[in-house]
């Protein structure tokens, strides 16, 4: 019981402290919840008593169920997070996690759309109908300003300013950042605002009290991140692409054709609310290996016309 109050107790100090997002303290719980258990198995009932050697052996454990690295690397960095906690705050003498090392990752380049692609799924919303001009808003949002897809229906109307051609989101963390829209995105939002009020399927085609969101569903609540997904699978297959596509995939076609098109990388950085550069480098990468390939491919076609 000790373990899981001190974990109930790391998780509201991530949540009203450090302002962590709920979709990141579910799975900072679901993975120490797992770790609770583990220490069950081994009659460890203080998180003082675990040492160095228990750490491993969860490790372990995680290996021979199957877990892939990246995986075990995310859980690693939530026992992590509590042990640095707790030695911070003076509860345990020493940190037994400080030594462990994260398991080496395949660094994958994003998966993103090209431009064409692109332009395919964003025409795809039928306008005439009140879910597609949502949709259809939805879409140019997503890339044309980045956006997480939990900071898209998070977002509220007190936080569109179309006049000034731009929106405030909240990232990681709550941190606070402005986007600049371009005209199509304002004229999709506009047409969006202008038939929210009515929701089809809502009880007098009114929208739920209270309810300040952007995006709403037919029945007049506010959207969710699956919905999202969702729509953007039907959108995909409408559009005939082969690849799989997710919100994430937008947000990487954005910052992606952005370096492309001669952006400088910190402010793509600032775009996409990334904390370190280093985290943006990599759509460098995938720059320069789309660089390559079309080179490759060019030089190609030059040897066999030779």
């Amino acid at each position: 019981m000790e373990i899981r109050a001190t974990i109930e107790r790391f998780l509201e100090h991530l949540d009203v402290e450090r302002n962590f997002s709920d979709q990141s303290l579910r799975a900072y719980a679901g993975d120490l919840k797992q770790f609770a258990e583990f220490c069950d198995s081994r009659a460890i009932t203080g998180l003082a008593q675990v040492e160095h050697l228990n750490l491993r052996a969860w490790l372990a454990q995680l290996s021979e169920h199957g877990y892939e690295r990246r995986t075990i690397a995310r859980k690693l960095a939530s026992v992590r997070s509590l042990f640095r906690f707790l030695h911070r705050r003076g509860e345990i003498s020493e940190n037994p996690a400080r030594m462990l090392r994260t398991p080496k990752l395949a660094r994958n380049l994003p998966n993103f759309l090209d431009e064409q692609q692109v332009n395919a799924l964003l025409s795809a919303p039928d306008t005439a109908t009140w879910s597609g001009v949502r949709d259809k808003a939805i879409l140019e949002l997503l890339y044309a300003t980045g956006l997480r897809v939990s900071e898209l229906v998070r977002l509220e109307l007190s936080d569109i300013h179309l006049a000034r051609g731009s929106l405030r989101a909240f990232g990681k963390g709550r941190k606070e950042r402005i986007l600049p829209l371009l005209p199509a995105a304002i004229e999709s939002v506009q047409a969006w605002l202008g038939v929210r009020a009515k929701p089809p399927r809502a009880r007098g085609q009114a929208i739920a009290p209270g309810v300040e969101n952007v995006f709403i569903n037919q029945r007049g609540t506010k959207l969710t991140d699956r919905s999202v997904r969702r729509l953007i699978d039907a959108y995909v297959q409408q559009a005939a692409l082969s690849c799989h596509v997710t919100p994430h995939t937008l947000r990487h076609s954005f910052a992606t054709h952005l370096l492309n098109h001669g952006a400088d990388l910190r402010d793509v950085q600032e775009l996409l609310g990334h904390a370190h550069l280093a985290t943006t480098q990599v759509y460098t990468h995938v720059s320069t290996a789309r660089m390559l390939d079309v080179y490759e491919r060019a030089h190609a076609g030059g040897k066999k016309s030779a």
